[in-house]
């Protein structure tokens, strides 16, 4: 396969770069970064499904049939959108527990109420 050599334009596509300092490059950087990644992170905060939010607990150390009842659970409570993991994970350091303890409290019923401010 042959492919065509490509126009050596290193110097005038890095013309804006070579004047700044280390610290604004890595700044500088950092922003394209964020810009790149914003429409990720929008589409993961405005779309997921209970599966995805099943995924995100079987992850973090409960059951299959766990993550099934708590997914379900914040469901009907309409807390979904705010992130299964997301929900347990502030319960957990709020209550000063393990992820695993916040979960299994949800699943007996306790702390409702403290995930739906």
């Amino acid at each position: 396969m042959r492919y065509m050599e490509r126009p050596d334009d290193f110097e005038e596509r890095r013309a804006h770069l070579k004047d700044m300092s280390d610290a604004e490059l890595h700044d500088y950087f950092w922003r394209l970064v964020d810009r790149i990644v914003a429409p990720l992170v929008e589409e993961a905060r405005t779309h997921t499904s209970p599966s995805i939010e099943r995924s995100v607990l079987l992850r973090m150390g409960f059951s299959s049939v766990e993550a099934g009842n708590l997914v379900a659970e914040m469901a009907k409570r309409s807390l979904l959108g705010h992130g299964a993991g997301r929900l347990v994970l502030e319960l957990a350091q709020v209550r000063r527990m393990s992820v695993r303890e916040a979960g299994l409290a949800l699943l007996q019923g306790n702390f409702w109420e403290e995930l739906a401010r």
